[in-house]
């Protein structure tokens, strides 16, 4: 019993330590100039600008919109969008595509944090770009190409509130940045927790040996094993936490962290696809389709990181 309550308080003073110190002020500082900038039409306007290039590839206005969001503001972000496509009669084709775009892309609020601890922004955004092209490319154009493609040219709507002013406005996205990173305590304690736990009675030994050799082929130590179990069950929160505590540890150094930042910074887990599957029924209905496209997208990514890095 004493044991299990160690793993509790360890797995806590981690979890703390990481949603004090190194998520709430750069996700405070992040929300607060995104929604200046959405308060304003900013990203409405790039969104709107590069829809008639990326529409050909399967990219709606809106897809676009929701890209914008995913790699400035964070993976729930492009839910709303997704909802909007789901009830305005874009095709489910668009919608394939759009969805196997965001789950290829990096999202903000695992990207931004981990810059402090050496990720590389500018190459995560490069191979999020390029990995969302082909996904959406690929699911547009070969694995919905039986779906009909007619779209709705519709933007999402941006309201702008006069009676606030800038300062007031950051302040609401500093909040609502507040928000975002006190509901993210409880899944990295759980995370931690969970890790700790396969720690304590071996079983990461047990998955580390099974994975070890595929892992060394492409130059990533045993100790990735842990981060990329977590991603896949538990999702980029619980992902950051565990490798951050992995990273202060010395047990994985940047240059590893940038070495798999593309097979595993992105939403394709079962926590994303359930969060999406929440869009709307017809979202839900090509989901196939676009993990399937996503996969490809990600295979790109890591190919670009490892060998960037």
């Amino acid at each position: 019993m004493e044991q299990i309550i160690q793993v509790i308080l360890e797995s806590g003073r981690s979890a703390i330590d990481i949603a004090l110190y190194i998520l709430l002020p750069i996700m405070v500082v992040m929300m607060a100039i995104m929604k200046l900038l959405d308060h304003y039409g900013f990203l409405a306007w790039v969104a709107r600008t590069v829809s008639p290039i990326l529409t050909p590839l399967g990219i709606p206005g809106i897809g676009v919109f929701a890209a914008i969001k995913i790699l400035l503001v964070s993976f729930a972000a492009p839910v709303a969008s997704f909802t909007i496509m789901d009830q305005d009669g874009t095709s489910k084709r668009y919608i394939a595509a759009a969805l196997a775009m965001i789950m290829t892309m990096s999202q903000a609020n695992v990207v931004f944090p981990m810059i402090a601890v050496g990720l590389d922004l500018q190459v995560v955004l490069v191979s999020s770009i390029i990995g969302g092209l082909v996904a959406a490319i690929t699911t547009f154009h070969l694995l919905a190409r039986k779906l009909q493609a007619d779209v709705v040219h519709n933007i999402e709507p941006n309201p702008f509130e006069s009676n606030k002013n800038p300062i007031q406005i950051m302040i609401d996205g500093g909040t609502e940045g507040t928000k975002v990173v006190l509901a993210a305590i409880p899944m990295l304690i759980l995370a931690l927790c969970f890790v700790n736990t396969l720690k304590a009675t071996d079983a990461i030994s047990a998955i580390s040996f099974l994975l070890a050799t595929p892992l060394s082929w492409v130059g990533l130590p045993e100790a990735a094993v842990l981060p990329i179990v977590t991603k896949v069950i538990a999702g980029g929160t619980a992902y950051m936490g565990v490798t951050m505590d992995l990273l202060n540890q010395g047990k994985l150094t940047a240059l590893e962290l940038n070495r798999m930042a593309g097979l595993v910074i992105h939403p394709l887990d079962i926590v994303g696809v359930a969060i999406y599957a929440l869009a709307g029924s017809r979202v839900a209905s090509i989901m196939k389709m676009a993990i399937a496209g996503a996969l490809v997208g990600i295979t790109v990514r890591a190919i670009i990181h490892l060998l960037w890095f």
